[in-house]
């Protein structure tokens, strides 16, 4: 269980504090409105209304004490970026802030940000790798060229082998796990038989799945 600070409970932020609170960690949610505040009361541990671009606030909220600070305020910018400043300038110790353009996560980090997310973008990279593809059924992104892939099994490999497929070689991807049944089996060898109710977890980079799919 960490303590978290959570500044900005708009949507996004309300869903962030809702999942952290079903992992069962202590969460602070922070924001200027009071009816957002209102509105996740029952799902953190405590809650505050005020603004995050004053020093005084923040420096009240003592948040050097907590695991990690989460800034998803998406409607003002300049807001976001200074509240990810003086969290840091305070002893932050770790802080996740939201951006909506390359060039905020730029500002972001050079102004105290340990991580920046981009909701948005990365859902809709998501829904669009997963739904231009009749093979790809989830990936997690990794980095900005590779991920981890959930794949279904191309009729052609179907009563083939792992090492007949050969994937590693041909396109450097690696095959870590095989799930049938909705269960994993992380035991892969070349002589793992594919069938048509099989899945496969394909560790590598995008423009390989691509070339190999056909994408």
């Amino acid at each position: 269980m960490k303590s978290i600070l959570l500044i900005g409970l708009g949507r996004f932020g309300k869903n962030i504090a809702i999942q952290l609170n079903n992992l069962g960690h202590e969460v602070m949610g922070v924001d200027k409105h009071e009816e957002r505040v209102n509105d996740v009361l029952d799902i953190v541990t405590d809650a505050r209304i005020g603004d995050s671009t004053n020093e005084a606030f923040l420096r009240s909220l003592g948040v050097g004490n907590y695991d990690l600070c989460f800034v998803t305020v998406s409607s003002d910018f300049q807001s976001s970026l200074e509240t990810t400043y003086l969290l840091k300038e305070l002893g932050a110790k770790f802080v996740v802030s939201r951006a909506k353009r390359d060039g905020q996560e730029k500002l972001l980090l050079r102004n105290g940000a340990d991580r920046v997310i981009f909701p948005e973008k990365q859902v809709a990279k998501w829904a669009a790798i997963n739904y231009s593809s009749s093979h790809i059924l989830d990936y997690i992104e990794l980095d900005e060229n590779h991920a981890l892939y959930e794949v279904s099994v191309p009729d052609e490999w179907v009563g083939k082998s792992i090492g007949q497929i050969d994937v590693r070689k041909k396109y450097n991807l690696s095959i870590i796990a095989v799930k049938k049944n909705g269960s994993l089996s992380f035991v892969v060898t070349p002589d793992t038989q594919l069938t048509s109710d099989t899945a496969l977890l394909v560790l590598g980079e995008y423009s390989m799945i691509k070339k190999l799919f056909r994408i």
